[in-house]
């Protein structure tokens, strides 16, 4: 349901009511990127280098993992684990931007908080460490795939940032939200 403005929509999905509060500029910017070259090329880029990535481990990457020593065979595994978990992160925002493109995805789909992407955090010691610290010990090969990636991931978060942040920022931080969630914790001691 559109209002005068054409600014709020109400879509129901499996009983839910999403509201959706963006305006008609910021929804032609989302058309107008994913029909845009640097769309098209962060793509290619994107899923050439899952490619790339998957035929390195497969191949290659098995016979220079099995010359590792122990330790270093834990850091390359562990290394291989966060380089296909970023590329699925990002395979994954691409596609969605696609499917907006396509038609196949609405854009109140493709706005959902579960298809936004986060700048990586900090797990373990062997997160902090810069990549230059492995390279006596890891394939150079991981090293460059590694460096790549983390590049290409930090550019589609500060593209999806971009993109979809003031909407992610409306959604839950609304002052109406923040009392619903006082009265709601405040009833559980009075009731």
């Amino acid at each position: 349901m559109n209002d005068t403005t054409g600014r709020i929509k109400l879509e129901t999905s499996k009983d839910n009511i999403v509201m959706d509060t963006l305006g008609p500029q910021a929804e032609a910017r989302l058309k107008e990127f994913t029909a845009s070259e640097l769309f098209a090329k962060t793509f290619r880029e994107g899923m050439d280098l899952v490619e790339e990535t998957a035929a390195y481990l497969d191949g290659p990457g098995r016979h220079d993992s099995k010359k590792l020593g122990r330790n270093d065979a834990l850091i390359y595994a562990s290394q291989s684990m966060r380089l296909t978990t970023r590329l699925m992160q990002v395979a994954s925002w691409l596609l969605v931007q696609r499917a907006l493109k396509e038609g196949e995805m609405s854009g109140t789909e493709a706005r959902a908080e579960k298809y936004r992407l986060v700048p990586e955090t900090v797990e373990s010691p062997e997160h902090t460490k810069p990549l230059r610290q492995y390279a006596a010990s890891l394939p150079s090969l991981l090293l460059d795939l590694l460096a790549r990636s983390e590049k290409l991931y930090e550019r589609i978060v500060r593209l999806d940032r971009s993109l979809y942040g003031s909407i992610n920022a409306q959604h839950g931080n609304t002052v109406a939200d923040q009392i619903n969630r006082l009265e709601a914790a405040f009833s559980k001691f009075s009731g």
